[in-house]
């Protein structure tokens, strides 16, 4: 008894020292307050001034655009490098995983570094433009999307892609018709993981963005240094939405696992 008290207990705890934070930061979202401390009237002035600002709309845009981007070309190439190393031989695919785990295990400011010397002063590519940015943000996240398919690789039957071959499919075919579909699950959460990645990194952004370009993370950064009360209090307001995103995300994810079990079992 005493033990699923004391479990119990702990898990409350970590619970709320995780969870606490953002839901003060909520609550005071909804507040007139121009600091925490200090709880005032109920107000959406925050929430008004987060969707009615020029400047703020146009940075949860861009940096929005910014992540599907990268998402969409780390998925690609994530997917393709997980697909190669589990189909080459012992010694390539132990190879290709052995490198791919160097960019997860790197600090994030020296893959934006490192990103930045090699387009901008080597190659010569304009840090006004988009392409370093991009080009970090790819780096950043395909590793991840290896990880997140490779395991629904091993996973897979691979007799079915040599029985479809042995049934006249060329190895395309095989591939779209047989593979993919086997390994989709694995590559969706691949590019969801992309996604948030690049939407909470700050390093890797703030050595390759363009000058007039800010993501969320590089924004609030730079507005917490700065003395308009407004745009910071309007950041309460966007940590909220997007914690409420994430719930939301979470929740129909869980829903749809679930949901999926009974269905099999319906067949």
């Amino acid at each position: 008894m005493m033990k699923k008290i004391w479990k119990g207990l702990i898990i409350a705890f970590v619970l709320l020292f995780l969870y606490l934070p953002i839901l003060v930061l909520a609550v005071y979202s909804f507040t007139d307050a121009t600091q925490i401390g200090a709880i005032r009237g109920f107000s959406l002035k925050n929430y008004v001034t987060l969707f009615t600002t020029p400047e703020l709309r146009d940075m949860i845009v861009g940096t929005i655009a910014l992540a599907f981007s990268a998402a969409a070309i780390a998925t690609l190439l994530g997917t393709m490098g997980a697909i190669g190393s589990f189909y080459s031989g012992k010694r390539v695919s132990s190879a290709l995983s052995t490198v791919n785990q160097v960019p997860v295990v790197n600090a994030d400011v020296v893959t934006g570094f490192s990103i930045c010397i090699l387009l901008v002063v080597v190659l010569g590519v304009s840090k006004d433009t988009f392409v370093p940015l991009l080009a970090g943000h790819v780096t950043l996240c395909a590793p991840f999307v290896f990880l997140s398919v490779v395991p629904k690789l091993k996973q897979m039957d691979s007799s079915i892609y040599e029985a479809a071959l042995d049934l006249g499919a060329t190895p395309a075919e095989a591939l779209w018709k047989i593979v993919i579909p086997q390994i989709l699950p694995g590559i969706v959460s691949g590019f969801a993981l992309a996604v948030t990645l690049s939407l909470d990194d700050y390093f890797v952004a703030t050595y390759t963005k363009p000058a007039t370009f800010d993501t969320i993370s590089t924004y609030v950064v730079n507005a917490t240094k700065g003395s308009q009360t407004t745009i910071k209090t309007a950041l309460w307001a966007l940590s909220t939405v997007i914690f409420a995103v994430v719930i939301l995300i979470v929740v129909l994810m869980n829903l749809r696992a679930q949901k999926e079990p009974s269905e099999k079992a319906e067949v």
